[in-house]
């Protein structure tokens, strides 16, 4: 993962998290995985907006207070409902399932493109 987003870095793409959890359980969790200070420029929570995933809410907040259209992000997502959700918001979805409890057939039945290698993300996802 951290090979991709120093991609998506040094080719000026701008990025960020959107998650359910909390800010601050954010902080904790990309603090233990060293991904911390990657990530606290744009860190969203579903604690901003009325609803959470499934329903697309937070990923067009994100997408809005960026000033990037939904169509032009594109979503890296691990649930059912996060994928829904970006769908949901017209986001290009990508999928992983490696997790021994993730749903694949959950995940491409919502529409997500699946990938199951982190490593595999670069060459999925156009970076110029």
């Amino acid at each position: 993962m951290r090979d991709f987003i120093d991609k998506v870095r040094a080719s000026g793409i701008a990025y960020c998290v959107a998650s359910s959890a909390r800010v601050s359980k954010m902080y904790i969790t990309l603090g233990q995985t060293g991904l911390l200070p990657l990530f606290e420029h744009a860190m969203f929570s579903s604690t901003m907006v009325s609803r959470g995933k499934p329903f697309p809410d937070l990923f067009l907040h994100a997408a809005k207070t960026m000033d990037y259209a939904p169509a032009d992000c594109i979503l890296i997502e691990d649930s059912v409902a996060g994928t829904e959700a970006g769908i949901a918001a017209g986001m290009r979805v990508f999928s992983y399932y490696a997790d021994p409890f993730s749903d694949r057939d959950g995940l491409a039945a919502a529409g997500g493109i699946l990938f199951d290698d982190m490593r595999e993300l670069a060459g999925l996802v156009p970076i110029r």
